[in-house]
């Protein structure tokens, strides 16, 4: 067997994206620079021939999807999986969190208007985002930043491949003495072995039961009333959902 064609069965056989180096344990005489020269070649093959897959970059790994312009074929099959979706006030509480990490709950709540406590547990629980220190402000409070996870969801290599900040007013709104508060400017990283508890959250059984219950309507609404901007968290969120919608086509392969 040739490089190339151990690395396209390692990748059609992966349900989750393998680093370089990982895809190399394969066969002692690959190494991760055969291996990215076996992925260019496969892409090219595969571009080529106008096949239906491709291997994409996710995050730090690479994995073998369908390309998104055959999602609608998919879809008429149930017994393909087909990632969950996010609410709206998910999608809006990580493209904040996405833009402004690392970032506390009481800086997410400013910006929009309402409780985060529920959908920062619901962002944990999926591993999207994930503590990554704590701030140096009054009470230490923890700061939250992306994954990895993150990256893979929404068929990302890295956070520079997000749309451009300045198509997202509500996350350059400046900042207010509120990050004096929380310290989001100076940070303490969370050491090796130090348990990070999570930051008192009012009310967090009502928030749950609204979440779980909050219809797409009902998420608009959340969407326009948070910090007062209207239109332009509106306009986050939709842009956002297209990228969602975009990476989760991708994902049905």
């Amino acid at each position: 067997m040739n490089p190339t064609q151990i690395v396209e069965a390692v990748l059609f056989a992966s349900e989750a994206p393998l680093k370089a180096e990982e895809i190399a344990r394969a066969d002692d005489a690959l190494n991760e620079d055969l291996v990215e020269e076996a992925i260019q070649e496969l892409n090219a093959v595969y571009s080529e021939s106008e096949r239906a897959f491709e291997i994409r970059e996710l995050g730090e790994g690479y994995q073998l999807l369908t390309r998104a312009d055959f999602a609608p074929y998919l879809e008429r099959f149930d017994t393909i999986p087909r990632p969950s979706r996010l609410s709206g006030p998910a999608l809006e509480t990580l493209a904040i969190i996405a833009y402004r990490q690392p970032i506390g709950r009481i800086e997410m709540e400013y910006i929009r208007g309402v409780s985060s406590s529920a959908v920062i547990r619901t962002l944990q629980d999926r591993a999207l985002i994930e503590i990554v220190a704590r701030g140096a402000g009054l009470g230490r409070p923890l700061l939250y930043g992306t994954t990895q996870r993150f990256l893979e969801h929404f068929g990302f290599r890295s956070l520079d491949d997000l749309p451009r900040p300045e198509e997202l007013p509500v996350i350059l709104r400046e900042r207010t003495p509120l990050e004096d508060l929380e310290g989001s400017k100076s940070v303490e990283p969370i050491e090796s072995g130090e348990v990070a508890t999570n930051e008192p959250e009012p009310d967090v059984d009502d928030v749950l039961a609204q979440e779980a219950e909050t219809p797409p309507e009902e998420g608009e609404e959340l969407v326009d009333a948070a910090a007062g901007q209207g239109d332009g968290n509106e306009e986050l969120v939709d842009r956002t959902e297209d990228r969602t919608d975009q990476a989760e086509e991708s994902a049905h392969g």
